[in-house]
């Protein structure tokens, strides 16, 4: 016979799937890969409920199993190790389909833009507010202008760009002030013309 593989069934063994957890924070990764294994397929069939889309799928697996490698001593052992992956699959899985929504609502808005530019009457004017938008935005900082492009662009709140920037919630609401009156003072007043 040769070495003895983890459970795999349905429900897992969870004095295991914990064993397994504890040499995960202790950065074993043979344990890791055994509880990759354990959970690829279980995540998988969960996933595909949330979305269709096999990419989406997987690259939240992959999130997920690389949250548990990081995460791994925060497990307290109050929950199933089921109950803990799953539930940081869950989250992930909602952030990558309002990602996936946002990301659809942008590309069908652009896809539609030249065809509202070209029939609306005023086109000109609206390529030359454009063109300002692009002037204002490289005149930005760096910080203000990726709190805009997340904000107005990815759609993200306040709290998610805080924590995808690493700051508080409070600077990410100062530079959007910024950022707003910034754009505000390079655009023009009357709509049109300089």
């Amino acid at each position: 016979m040769g070495v003895s593989k983890p459970a795999t069934s349905r429900h897992g063994d969870p004095a295991l799937e914990a064993e397994l957890v504890r040499r995960v924070a202790g950065r074993d990764e043979q344990a890791f890969e055994a509880l990759y294994r354990i959970y690829h397929r279980r995540l998988s069939r969960f996933l595909m409920r949330l979305t269709p889309d096999y990419a989406i799928a997987e690259e939240v697996i992959n999130d997920t199993m690389h949250l548990v490698w990081d995460k791994a001593e925060q497990f307290d052992g109050r929950s199933k190790v089921s109950t803990w992956i799953f539930g940081i699959g869950y989250r992930r899985g909602l952030k990558a389909l309002e990602r996936q929504r946002t990301r659809s609502r942008y590309e069908e808005a652009v896809a539609r833009e030249p065809a509202t530019v070209t029939e609306s009457p005023d086109s000109a004017a609206r390529e030359m507010n454009g063109d300002w938008i692009e002037q204002g935005l490289r005149r930005l900082s760096l910080d203000h202008r990726i709190a805009l492009e997340l904000a107005y662009v990815v759609g993200h709140s306040c709290e998610e760009i805080a924590e995808i920037v690493d700051c508080p919630v409070n600077t990410v609401k100062t530079r959007l002030f910024h950022a707003r009156k910034r754009m505000r003072e390079h655009l023009p007043s009357d709509g049109g013309s300089q």
